[in-house]
């Protein structure tokens, strides 16, 4: 595993995955590695699954995805501006498709040496249902995965 030479951390934009991409910048900072954060977009296959039968959504399925793209792409630019990652060279990344997959494909695709990933993320009730991201990351990758535990803010805090 040793020496770390690039770190792929995917965020869904939540501040579970904003702690995650934080200690992934202090962990290339360290070794002087570059980092790939990285986003997946859901195709509207994905995300609206009945969407091929016709009339339930009405939309461009292309057109659709091309601007969830394009915003992501936007998004991911701007949350790399916010956070300073001091002497890190930092690529933004944004992929189509299922998360765990696309993180597992990112990551092999960009020889990465870790995945630093939050075990909490916008998944919600889903994740109950399909299982976590997280969890399928580190069954599918092909190096070391470091989740991250970042607890849920309690009531009234």
């Amino acid at each position: 595993m040793l020496p770390i030479q690039k770190v792929v951390c995917p965020t869904d934009f939540s501040d579970f995955s904003y702690e995650a991409l934080d200690q992934a910048g202090e962990l290339a900072a360290h070794f002087g590695a570059q980092m790939c954060v990285l986003h997946v977009v859901q195709p509207m296959q994905n995300v609206y699954p009945f969407a091929a039968f016709g009339g339930f959504v009405v939309s461009d399925e292309t057109a659709y995805d091309e601007a969830v793209k394009k915003s992501a792409e936007e998004e991911l630019k701007q949350l790399i501006e916010r956070h300073s990652f001091a002497n890190v060279r930092v690529r933004a990344l944004v992929r189509s498709g299922y998360s765990a997959e696309e993180i597992v494909a990112a990551a092999q695709e960009e020889n990465a040496d870790l995945i630093v990933i939050a075990t909490h993320g916008l998944s919600g009730w889903r994740q109950y249902f399909f299982g976590s991201v997280a969890e399928k990351v580190l069954r599918l990758a092909h190096c070391p995965v470091l989740v991250t535990r970042v607890e849920k803010p309690q009531e009234g805090a």
